[in-house]
Parts: structure tokens; C-alpha cells; sequence
């Protein structure tokens, strides 16, 4: 099931997962956690990751630019339509008023010559009178004529504008679309160079230093988050299957590599560790004798020791150790080794977090 936490500007899914994604290198070439973790990151790759994540970020706020730009032009051209239809209805009014007028002039006899109607006319102040009515007749139907030709001449000026506006916007669509193309190969290529490097990291059993990511400007007033935003829930806890010895330890959030993983308590990292079933993972102890651990991650952002507040950004995801696709293994444990995990569905709802 979709998390309903995904902002609304965001249409497509693709733009909530965009959005977070500004991540940096670490200043320092490398670190160690004091128990054999760690090892000199490749700054340039790094960087050259950081790169793709930003040009993609600038392409989705051009992207957001010109979708609004399509919207006023959508409303434009649908305008256009809406009066279009109004003048269609308004020249088939005056063609159905021009019928009638027609249709009365023939029955009173406005189409025989003056002549005839002398000679057929009993009374020549019953004459005049016809003549004076037919007169008034005469210029009511030319008032309508001229009307109707106003109006056709104006819709088909307005017909030609409605064309102009689709047109732009079918052009406008199709620029979105290749913008669309960009971010999404730039994400691609992102992604695959930063599971690369995770892969690399994971084999060797050594992390990489901490790749600093841009924290976002929000007030967190709760103590406890998702460890996502936006996220679709895959495998639950005690859930069956070739993948686990036992039981599913914990939670799976299924999201694209490099989607920015939170701290859902405040706490202190107590391991950052690669290889193993967990590939790159992280465990944070929290007040109350609580542990959570982030696993299968693409990138970690904190160094062990390390204080973290709820919501900060720890890591990116991704889909190292035993792993089928990209996603967040989440578990919340009673000791910092695995064994100890307590569903962290309903574990999380008492603390005002409900998952779905």
C-alpha cells in the first residue's frame, strides 16, 4: 500500500522521489569508526555522483516550471475552446432566427413585387401598412444577416487563435517530455554509480566515508518518523520465504536507489558496517533501550558515534547483501544484533507513526 505522505506537486510519483536528492561527498578523504569500518572514499566518483543527483534536481524544478507554464496554457486553449462553443451556439440561433424571418416574409407576402401587390390590394391604407410593416421586416432581416456575418467572422478569427493555443501546447508537452527523458537518465546513471560503488564497498566488507547529504529546512516536532517519505510497503515482519533462514526480521520500504533514508528516533549510531546478508547498514541506539537498523543501503551519511536527530538524513538506499531489488530493510531491535527484532509496524503506531 502507497504512503499517503507524498507532496501533491509533485504528479507523478517520479517527483516525490526527486525532490531529496542532493547529495554531496564528505570533505574528508576517509574515516574509521574504531572497529576496522571504514577506508578512503573515491571523492571524484563521489562527486561525479553528486553531479548527476544535482543536474537531475535542476532538471526536475525546470521540468515543475514548464508543467506549470502547460497548465496556463491548457486553461488557454480550453477557453478558447468554451467560447468557440458559445459563438457555434449563437450563429445556429441567428441561421434558426433568419429561417423564421424568411419563412414569415414569404406567408405575408414579401416576395411579390410592388406591382402586384397594387393591383391585389383592396385598400390603399392597408397597402401602406403592409408596406411599412414589411419594411421594419425588411431591415430586421438585414440586421440579422449582418450579425450572423459578424459573428461567423469572429469565430473563425477565434478558431484560429484556439489552434495557436493547442499547438503551443502540444509543443510544451512535448518539451516536458524530453525534460522528463533527462532526469530520468541522469537518475539512471546516478544510481547505477552509486550502487557501483556500494557493491564495490559491500564486497570488500569496508564503507566509504560518509557522504554528507543536504538536510532538508523542516521543523520535525515528532518524536518518532518513517524512515522514508514516500514509500510502498513490500515485505512485512515474520513474513516466509527462500530469502530468510527463519523469518523476515523486519519491514521492507520498497524505493528507488539513492531516495534518502531518515533517522526515525533521535539516538547515536552505534555501527556502520558493510558485507553480509545486510550489505551496508546502519544501527542506531535510541532512548528507552531501543535499537533501529537501516540496511541494504547505496551510501551512508553518518560515521558511527555520531548523534542524529529524528528526521536527519542518514543514508541513501539501495540494494546491497541479499537484496532482489532496491528497497529499505528496516528493524527495530531490543539489543543492537539481529535476533532481537519486534514487529516495527505496530511498533511504530504506538509512537504515532502509522505505516500504509
Amino acid at each position: 500500500m502507497r504512503s499517503s505522505r507524498c507532496h501533491p506537486l509533485l504528479v507523478p510519483a517520479l517527483l516525490c522521489a526527486l525532490v531529496v536528492l542532493g547529495a554531496r561527498p564528505a570533505g574528508a578523504a576517509g574515516w574509521d569508526d574504531g572497529d576496522g569500518i571504514g577506508s578512503g572514499s573515491d571523492s571524484g566518483v563521489g562527486a561525479g555522483v553528486a553531479r548527476l543527483y544535482e543536474d537531475a534536481a535542476l532538471a526536475t524544478q525546470r521540468y515543475e516550471a514548464g508543467r506549470r507554464e502547460a497548465e496556463v496554457e491548457r486553461a488557454r486553449a480550453e477557453r478558447a475552446e468554451a467560447l468557440l462553443d458559445r459563438e457555434r451556439r449563437e450563429i445556429t440561433a441567428l441561421h434558426e432566427d433568419l429561417g423564421r424571418m424568411a419563412r414569415a416574409q414569404y406567408r405575408t407576402g414579401g416576395g411579390l413585387p410592388v406591382a402586384a401587390r397594387l393591383i391585389l390590394a383592396d385598400d390603399p391604407d392597408e397597402l401602406l401598412r403592409g408596406q411599412h410593416v414589411l419594411a421594419q421586416a425588411g431591415e430586421a432581416l438585414a440586421g440579422s444577416v449582418g450579425r450572423s456575418r459578424r459573428a461567423e467572422a469572429r469565430l473563425t478569427a477565434d478558431e484560429a487563435k484556439a489552434t495557436v493555443a493547442w499547438r503551443a501546447l502540444e509543443k510544451q508537452n512535448s518539451e516536458l517530455a524530453a525534460v522528463k527523458d533527462t532526469i530520468e537518465q541522469k537518475l539512471e546513471e546516478a544510481r547505477g554509480q552509486l550502487q557501483g560503488q556500494a557493491d564495490a564497498s559491500a564486497a570488500a566488507g569496508s564503507c566509504r566515508g560518509p557522504v554528507r547529504l543536504e538536510q532538508p529546512e523542516t521543523d520535525v516536532t515528532r518524536a518518532w518518523v518513517a524512515p522514508v517519505e514516500t514509500y510502498t510497503l513490500s515485505a512485512g515482519f515474520g513474513s516466509g520465504g527462500d530469502r530468510w533462514v527463519n523469518r523476515h526480521t523486519g519491514q521492507d520500504f520498497a524505493v528507488p536507489i539513492g531516495t534518502p533514508v531518515r533517522a526515525a528516533g533521535a539516538g547515536r549510531v552505534v555501527s556502520v558496517s558493510c558485507g553480509g546478508p545486510f550489505g551496508i547498514e546502519i544501527v542506531i541506539r535510541h532512548a528507552g533501550g531501543y535499537y533501529t537498523q537501516y540496511a541494504h543501503l547505496a551510501a551512508v551519511a553518518v560515521g558511527q558515534g555520531e548523534r542524529v536527530d529524528t528526521g536527519q538524513r542518514i543514508g541513501q538506499s539501495g540494494t546491497t547483501g541479499n537484496s532482489t531489488g532496491p528497497h529499505l530493510h528496516f528493524e527495530v531491535r531490543v539489543t543492537p544484533q539481529m535476533g532481537s527484532a519486534v514487529d516495527p509496524v505496530p511498533w511504530l503506531a504506538a509512537r504515532g507513526v502509522p505505516l500504509g
